[in-house]
């Protein structure tokens, strides 16, 4: 773990712990559990519009199998899903095979750099940065999609944020509120998750973070 900028992402990462004390953690109050219908709804939402650039990065890895299920998910969600409101591809056994370019920059072998903090987004490194950018730019639906519908979609995915952070609440406060080195703490989970989502070592973490894209 390289964290030469230590000094820096605490400051980041104490703005980030701000506003998540002033409007995160008061709005996922309000969400309660964040697994009712409507949150529901809005989280298959969003995940949907993100699976046209999961397809990409999974041919960019070379993955063509998992590229598939995912376009065949995505035609089933749009269509017999509403839009993606409902998920019936995982009841037909077509669980969503996440990926992002980040761990194609990792498939590629690029090293993954320095830990980072960003400002409202969260943990990250140089590499998984880097990935952000990219699959921002690269997401097929960016194109497709113009306003006031792209208005519709931020909407949603700021709601679906809200809802995540309602659905982990307990350790999500357990981390920022009452670990003795709360950095420290989301720094590690971070980047225990993050390895082994990539296959690198196993982990018992399983940390979303509230602020990830």
């Amino acid at each position: 773990m390289n964290d030469p900028a230590e000094g820096f992402n605490r400051k980041v990462f104490a703005f980030n712990v701000a506003v998540d004390k002033a409007v995160l953690q008061p709005a996922s109050d309000v969400a309660g559990s964040g697994r009712g219908p409507i949150l529901t709804g809005v989280h298959n939402f969003a995940a949907n519009l993100d699976t046209p650039g999961d397809i990409l990065n999974n041919v960019l890895q070379g993955r063509l199998m998992k590229a598939a299920a995912n376009t065949l998910r995505f035609g089933v969600n749009t269509t017999a899903g509403i839009g993606g409101l409902f998920d019936p591809s995982t009841a037909l056994g077509l669980p969503a095979q996440e990926t992002d370019f980040g761990e194609t920059l990792y498939v590629w072998g690029v090293g993954e750099g320095n830990y980072q903090m960003l400002p409202l987004i969260g943990p990250s490194t140089e590499r998984d940065t880097a990935g952000l950018i990219v699959d921002y730019a690269i997401n097929p639906l960016r194109f497709a999609i113009k306003s006031p519908e792209s208005d519709y979609v931020t909407g949603a995915k700021v709601i679906d944020k809200i809802g995540s952070r309602a659905r982990h609440s307990d350790t999500v406060d357990s981390i920022l509120y009452d670990s003795a080195d709360p950095y420290a703490q989301a720094r590690l989970l971070y980047l225990q998750n993050r390895h082994y989502t990539l296959g690198e070592a196993p982990s018992d973490a399983n940390f979303e973070d509230p602020y990830a894209q």
